[in-house]
């Protein structure tokens, strides 16, 4: 037992200052500590934060047995966190340290003749005195704390059963400052036997707990160490008491004199215990004659002290005080360390005991039956509490006014539940969760499985009775305990808000402990009895009995536990009540809506907040999302890694995150987790920029700001649960793992055989997650393994997972109907790196065993492992989490959760994607759109003579690289890039194959051109030689006239004689174009070609598009020939109609292909039209259809598509017509050739006569570049400005409906239905006319005014620079017009052609360019006159604004759901995937109507989808639930499970009922009756409703 003196102090003068024994010079204490801090980093006005520690940080990845000085706080902290006890013995990383010995500046062959010489001057040069010593790194980081630093690191201190700062001197003032708040956390459990010999189990908040308490202090300067004395009393194998020989120990310490420490001894109930009660150890650090209040304060509170000394002598400065300890009453323990006697007692509860010389074991056991009976003699107790009684002590709940506030907040609360019964008290103080909440929670589930006839009514009625027990939730009087909680966490300050939060959850614990240990210890009894029976086989009644006794305590338990989630909870149901009634509480002192606030404000500063309610088994959706979006408001829209926890109960798992995040997760207080909690985990900043710097092997980076950590209730005991335990454990293990990016999966033990179910449920989650395209990842964690240094044992322990894993999945597989063999086809899983085996949590047995620091290495490999794959995932936006919950949630109130889930965040970035497709393909066929214009120009100049895909490419080349770099900036850049990543080849390729068809296309038109050019050369020859004849002749009779020029009226006659016979030569030489009659070629090829009698009759027959079935126009297929009646069913009439639409389309764009403004009419069109209609019917014919059409189908949709097109093709013929027509042109030309012709008359030059030509010839060309600039600028205008046009379809359909809501057309209406892309086309028509009628003065004007006026320079411009080409090169006026053509052949159809025949032969190319200057304005002023909101019209259908903005939306998918005809929203033409839409109709729209009743159905497809109805198709009858077995049609649609259909179709059934019903014939009745909830919906509901058709 002797040792070197502890502090250097002499026995003879008192420790006022320390001295070193290292040559520096001599410090002042005051200067010592200074110092202490100045080399740790730490500054005591600027206080660590829980907060700061608690982050994600590199340091905090890494595994630190050595650090630098300055990393010492950080890797403290760190290891304590994790419960590493290990924490104290940092071994500090120094320059001159390294493992080297040190030896004397010497040469290594020099003689040392005298060794002790060589000692002396080699402990000259060595000292401790720079080394620091353990205990005071831990106590400077307890003096730069916080209080809620302070507080953690306490408790994790009393997890590693370190003994914990008692009384603390202020290291400045040396006041002394009891840290009771820091107690308030640490509970102590201890099992000891009663009088019957029975174990009794306590567990007793430690600032409660009446104990004895044994304190220890020394006298003077003594050999022997106090606290390894106290260590091998307590625990043996531990040092929960710092003595000088452990790690790190010094013999200079600056911080811990004075300091008294206290730690407790807990029995285990068994015979081995040196203690049978739970004893309290104190120690005083330092000489006790020193410290006066502290050894004032424990020796008035012991039950037994003891005291260290040398011996006893009267002139021993010490002497006084011992006597007066030999007075009082108090037992006495002398431990004299110069003294080698055995335990001897002075008198009764006075003992001495020598240690000199002594062997350490027996001295401990002399001392422990010393201190037993001293403690069987004493009834004195003591309690921490009661330490706050002193005077002259700082107690730190006192002094901090927040922390004071705070505790006495709580304690106005915790009065009120004074006497109140604690399974009552929830009912009484949280009306809205109890009763009500659970009923609110079964008709939702009731509503999300719809039974019965009439589902639309039974939900209806469902609703109605939700709504109620909203409106019971909400009159509901808020309890007091409510209110007060509300205005504490509205009133006070942060700081006060957190201690008041704790406080709370302290005191809520502190009052619920003891009922819930009690109902624990039941409960733990009957499972036992029923595991018993159950393995006994005893009677079925016996056993259900037994059974129903577990439920019985279980639910008093649940009513039992009552804790700061159920506040919260409460919270979030008064929330949910006011959200849904729309009116604040009466008793609610402020509004509502601020409620979240408060939520969101507690994640962020650490707390947990209930995700799925436990004891309701649902999540409160609307309170979720509310938080989530304050979160946002209040943190921006961070990206979250998600961390999900699974396991089997009591496995450990809150536990475990408690170790490797610090987090709070209740595994205190008797209480479990229920449901599921997610907290918040802050990632620093130097994570996010700074990870490459760390080390190699952690050279990642970490794309989040947060983690979010979900931990879950155990699922229960398989062997024990029942058919709702094992769905409600599905329901959880599918949420939380659809939920996480990695998800944990806790096993407890080796023992794979009681974990079968539990993996199944696990590997069931994933492969969920695989169907519905979610990617989670996994890591397994066996806990509590024996050995796991074993590397063989460790891979057949893997080897024995991955092969349990294997026969799970092919079980789930089979359950959920997918095909897979192996775990590894659900999930991409490393068996070497994503399994990890946990050692022992307790190193030894409890409850005094400190943990295993083999366990906190294993937390920080798992750590490490989370962030490996943090760095490889994307993890997700808080507004993706709060969509991602809800679906989830939503899919698993569906029951069938791979059917039902829908993919929010994939549909919003999926919209997105669709947006910016647009705007790719927009600005290619923008692009291409320029580029045809110029080449079709230069073709119509002659300028080229064919057209190369070479040169359009190139032309586009420039857009192209644009778009090519705009689209990976769109995938990588994007918030939702790991979502959109899984579309970028297919957009790429689709980008591609638009490319390439839109060159292509524009060649096939370009070419359509030239060949046109070809064909009009002759006529536009003619008419060229024509018109210059005209002008010849009209200049001899001008020279013939020259005599009258001044008599105008003559001349006009004259002129006008000359004009008629010019005009009569050309019709006589000329064959007029004739009319043309479109329905009389169709009678004709009808009547001739295919036999078709009556057709006058037939033509006045319905319309094919309208009719409500088909069933008057088909027959049955039988092979042999004999034809019998037929009805068709719902699935032939949606086929049927389907090949209506598409016959009808594609005739569409045959019309479109023929060109007949360009061409002409020719009856051969109806003659190709009608054969391919013919062919297309027959095929269909051929196809997998029970029935052939009559004839007569094929008659009325010849008849009902030439109907529908009549006008357009009369009119494109009458645009021909007019173009072509000579006499036309000469008499809309009149005027400019009086012009000339007077001119002419008058003695005019040649250059005045040729320039007005010029300019009069230039009129045409210039209009129609004006107006297809014009277009092309407004198309461009409206893509952007208009509010219809300036979006996706889905935002085109928006106003499409809002546009019919308005009108209340029902035949509109039915015309949309029917014939959507007919709608859409005549919609886009009347909005582009709408916005040049009401925008055409401050937009459309002003644009062709800005046109014309650039072309105008263009073409002076032109004019100059070909005179000066002309005088350069001294050419004459041939070369004047080649360069002037040649400079406009982009920008107008103008060429020489174009004046070939005229005699230019004089003209003065200087005066030309002058006249045109002149003569051009007036030419420009005129066309700007006829400027009008008519303009399109002059144009040729494709450059027309509205042709090319229906080109653009009508590219995309048309598919009609074969239930409600809603159209797919796909804007991608043949897309890949299944068709879908966000918001279905009701069915009834469509016709469909119960079989052999006259009811129509009033059932939106997304409900009718998740009931047990079934529908009858040809093939037979198929449940909704399984729609896709119904092939065909049916199988390519994504129907997915959605109760927010829209308020629009509500109201439109009401709305038109009477019109639908005459339409089908047909009732909404009976089954299919209207619930009274639509009939609620006005129009302008119906409106709001439609805002989200378009959301992305």
């Amino acid at each position: 037992m002797n040792g070197s003196q502890q502090n250097g102090k002499s026995q003879t003068q008192p420790a006022v200052k320390r001295e070193n024994v290292s040559s520096r010079q001599e410090k002042t204490e005051s200067e010592e500590i200074q110092h202490l801090f100045h080399r740790l980093n730490l500054h005591r006005n600027n206080k660590l934060r829980a907060a700061d520690v608690l982050q994600i940080t590199a340091h905090s990845l890494q595994s630190h047995e050595s650090c630098a000085e300055e990393e010492m706080i950080q890797t403290f902290l760190q290891k304590l966190l994790m419960m590493d006890y290990r924490a104290r013995y940092i071994h500090v990383n120094k320059a001159n340290e390294h493992d080297k010995i040190q030896q004397r500046d010497t040469d290594t062959s020099e003689d040392i003749s005298d060794i002790f010489q060589a000692v002396s001057l080699y402990n000259k040069g060595k000292s401790q005195s720079d080394r620091i010593h353990p205990m005071d790194v831990q106590m400077a980081v307890f003096h730069c704390a916080d209080g809620f630093l302070k507080q953690l690191m306490v408790t994790k201190l009393s997890q590693c059963q370190y003994a914990l700062p008692l009384l603390v001197p202020d290291p400045d003032t040396q006041q002394i400052e009891f840290p009771l708040w820091t107690f308030r956390q640490i509970n102590k459990s201890w099992k000891m036997r009663n009088n019957s010999n029975e174990i009794i189990s306590q567990i007793q908040p430690v600032c409660k707990a009446q104990t004895p308490m044994v304190s220890f202090f020394r006298f003077g300067s003594v050999s022997s160490s106090k606290s390894h004395l106290m260590k091998s009393l307590i625990n043996e194998k531990h040092n929960t008491f710092f003595h000088r020989n452990c790690p790190g120990s010094g013999r200079t310490r600056v911080l811990m004199d004075g300091v008294v420490e206290i730690a407790w001894f807990c029995p285990s109930g068994k015979n081995t215990d040196k203690f049978t009660d739970c004893v309290a150890f104190c120690n005083l650090h330092g000489d006790a004659r020193d410290h006066e209040k502290q050894l004032q304060i424990l020796t008035e509170m012991a039950s037994v002290n003891v005291v260290l000394l040398p011996g006893l002598q009267k002139n021993y400065r010490s002497a006084e005080k011992i006597q007066n300890l030999i007075k009082v009453t108090t037992p006495l323990i002398c431990l004299f360390t110069e003294d080698e006697s055995t335990l001897m007692m002075m008198k009764k509860g006075k003992f001495t005991i020598g240690l000199k010389d002594r062997n350490l074991s027996d001295v401990s056991e002399e001392l422990r039956r010393a201190i037993n009976d001293c403690l069987s003699e004493s009834s004195s107790t003591f309690r921490l509490e009661d330490v706050s009684k002193h005077s002259d002590i700082r107690v730190d709940e006192e002094d901090d006014d927040d922390c004071r506030r705070g505790r006495e907040a709580a304690q106005q609360m915790m009065s009120l539940l004074k006497d109140k019964d604690l399974t009552e008290i929830k009912k009484s103080f949280l009306p809205c969760q109890g009763k009500l909440w659970h009923q609110w929670s079964q008709k939702n589930k009731e509503l999300h499985r719809p039974q019965g006839d009439n589902i639309e009514m039974s939900r209806s009625v469902k609703k109605k009775e939700m709504k109620k027990i909203r409106e019971q939730q909400h009159e509901c009087d808020i309890s007091e305990f409510m209110m007060h909680f509300n205005k504490k966490m509205n009133s006070k300050t942060e700081l006060e808000k957190m201690f008041f939060l704790k406080w709370l959850r302290i005191l809520l614990d502190e009052h619920t402990s003891v009922d819930l240990s009690a109902l624990h210890h039941k409960y733990d009894e009957k499972w036992s009895t029923v595991l018993k029976l159950k393995e006994n086989n005893v009677k079925p009644e016996q056993f259900k009995a037994e059974q129903t006794e577990l439920e019985r305590i279980s639910e008093d338990l649940q009513a039992a536990a009552f804790g700061l989630e159920h506040i919260m909870r409460e919270i979030g149901q008064i929330y949910e009540s006011c959200s849904s009634v729309k009116k604040n509480k009466k008793d609610l002192q402020f509004h509502f809506s601020s409620l979240p606030s408060l939520a969101a404000e507690m994640m962020i500063s650490g707390f947990p907040l209930e995700l799925m309610d436990g004891d309701a088994a649902h999540v409160p959706l609307v309170w979720i999302s509310a938080v989530i979006d304050e979160l946002i408001q209040k943190l921006g829209d961070q990206r979250v890694f998600v961390l999900s926890v699974i396991g089997i109960q009591s496995s450990g798992k809150s536990t475990m995150l408690n170790a490797m995040f610090g987090l709070q997760f209740a595994v205190s207080a008797g209480r479990c987790t229920r449901g599921a909690f997610m907290q918040l985990i802050k990632v620093s900043d130097e994570m996010k920029t700074q990870m490459n710097r760390v080390s190699d092997e952690m050279k990642t980076q970490m794309n989040f700001d947060y983690i979010l950590v979900v931990d879950t209730e155990g699922f229960r005991a398989l062997e024990l649960a029942g058919r709702s335990t094992r769905h409600h454990d599905n329901e959880l293990a599918t949420f939380v793992v659809g939920l996480g990016n990695l998800t944990l999966i806790n096993i407890f033990g080796e023992n794979l055989s009681e974990m079968q179910d539990v993996l199944q449920i696990v590997v069931q989650a994933f492969l969920r997650m695989k169907k519905v395209n979610l990617s989670p990842r996994c890591v397994f964690v066996h806990q509590n393994v024996s050995d796991i240094t074993t590397g063989e044992k460790n891979m057949e322990g893997r080897r024995r997972l991955l092969k349990t894993l294997d026969e799970m999945t092919k079980l789930a597989a089979k359950e959920e109907v997918y095909d897979a063999e192996c775990f590894s086809d659900v999930i991409s899983f490393d068996v070497q790196k994503d399994v990890k085996y946990f050692a022992q949590l307790w190193e030894g047995s409890p409850p005094m065993a400190p943990p295993n620091p083999k366990y906190g290495e294993n937390i920080q490999e798992l750590k490490k492992t989370i962030t490996f794959h943090d760095s490889n995932s994307h993890g997700m936006m808080l507004t993706h989490l709060k969509d991602r919950i809800k679906d989830l949630w939503e899919a698993l109130l569906n029951e069938k959760f791979v059917f039902s889930f829908r993919n929010s965040l994939e549909i919003s970035a999926y919209r997105k994607l669709e947006i910016e497709y647009s705007k790719w393909t927009w600005s290619l066929r923008s692009a291409m759109k320029e580029t045809e214009n110029k080449l079709h120009n230069q073709i119509e100049n002659e300028a080229i003579h064919k057209v190369e895909e070479t040169d359009l490419q190139r032309e586009l080349k420039k857009t192209s690289e644009d778009v090519k770099k705009s689209m990976p900036e769109f995938f990588e850049k994007d918030k939702d890039k790991d979502i959109l990543i899984q579309w970028k080849m297919s957009f790429e390729i689709k980008i591609n194959e638009l490319q390439e068809n839109i060159v292509k296309e524009t060649k096939r038109k370009l070419i359509e051109v030239l060949h046109q050019r070809d064909l009009k050369k002759k006529i536009n020859g003619q008419r060229k030689h024509q018109e210059n004849t005209l002008f010849e002749k009209s200049k001899e009779l001008a020279l013939k006239l020259k005599d009258i020029e001044n008599d105008e009226e003559t001349l006009k006659k004259e002129f006008d004689l000359f004009l008629e016979q010019c005009v009569n030569k050309i019709i006589r030489d000329t064959p007029a174009i004739k009319d043309i009659d479109i329905m009389r070629d169709v009678r004709e090829i009808l009547s001739d070609t295919y036999g078709c009698v009556s057709v006058d009759q037939r033509m006045k027959s319905r319309d094919i598009f309208s009719v409500a079935s088909y069933s008057d126009y088909v027959k049955v297929k039988i092979s042999s020939g004999v034809l019998t009646p037929f009805s068709p069913s719902k699935e032939d009439e949606v086929k049927i109609r389907a090949l209506v639409t598409d016959v009808a389309q594609h005739t569409d764009t045959e019309i479109q292909s023929f060109n007949i403004p360009k061409k002409g009419y020719n009856i051969s069109c109806i003659q190709q039209l009608t054969c391919y209609i013919k062919a297309s019917i027959v095929q269909h014919e051929e196809g997998s259809v029970k029935y052939v059409f009559k004839n007569e189908f094929f008659w009325d949709l010849v008849i009902s598509i030439f109907k529908s097109v009549n006008k357009r093709i009369s009119d494109q013929h009458k645009m021909f017509r007019d173009a072509n027509s000579p006499v036309i042109y000469i008499e809309k030309k009149r005027e400019e050739y009086y012009s000339i012709f007077q001119k002419y008359c008058h003695g005019a030059t040649s250059a005045a006569i040729f320039g007005e030509i010029i300019c009069q010839k230039l009129k045409e060309p210039i209009e129609q570049s004006v107006y297809k600039k014009t277009a092309r600028d407004l198309t461009d205008e409206l893509m952007k400005n208009s509010e219809s046009l300036n979006g996706n379809r889905s935002n085109l359909e928006k106003h499409i409906l809002k546009k019919l809501a308005e009108e209340k057309d029902f035949e509109k209406y039915m015309n949309y239905i029917e014939k959507p892309r007919d709608h859409f086309k005549s919609f886009i028509r009347d909005e582009v006319s709408r916005y040049i009628t009401d925008e055409f003065s401050v937009s459309v004007f002003p644009k062709m005014e800005k046109n014309i006026k650039l072309l105008q320079q263009k073409i002076m411009k032109a004019a100059h620079e070909s005179t000066e080409h002309v005088q350069e090169y001294r050419g004459d006026v041939g070369l004047w017009l080649k360069s002037f053509t040649q400079q406009l052949s982009d920008e107008l159809i103008f060429s020489e052609e174009d004046l070939s025949g005229l005699n230019h032969d004089d003209v003065d190319v200087k005066l030309l360019e002058d006249v045109i200057r002149q003569d051009l304005p007036a030419i420009i002023l005129d066309i700007s006159s006829g400027f009008t909101k008519t303009f399109p019209v002059k144009l040729d259908y494709k450059d027309r604004p509205d042709e090319r903005l229906i080109d653009h939306f009508c590219q995309c998918c048309w598919v009609q759901c074969p239930f409600c005809k809603a159209i797919c929203t796909n804007t991608v033409p043949n897309h890949d995937g299944d068709h879908c839409v966000p918001f279905h109709r009701v069915d009834g729209i469509n016709g469909w109507h119960y079989l052999t009743t006259n009811n129509l159905c009033a059932n939106f497809c997304t409900t009718v989808v998740t009931s047990n109805q079934s529908f009858i198709v040809s093939d037979g009858s198929f449940p909704y639930k399984d729609y896709r077995r119904a092939g065909g049609v049916y199988e390519k649609w994504s129907i997915t499970p959605d109760h927010s259909e829209l308020s629009y179709w509500k109201w439109f059934v009401c709305q038109f009922q009477k019109d639908l019903e005459n339409n089908y014939n047909k009732q909404f009745q009976g089954r299919g009756e209207i619930p009274d909830e639509w009939k609620v919906h006005k129009q302008q509901d119906a409106i709001q409703s439609l805002d989200n058709l378009c959301v992305v």
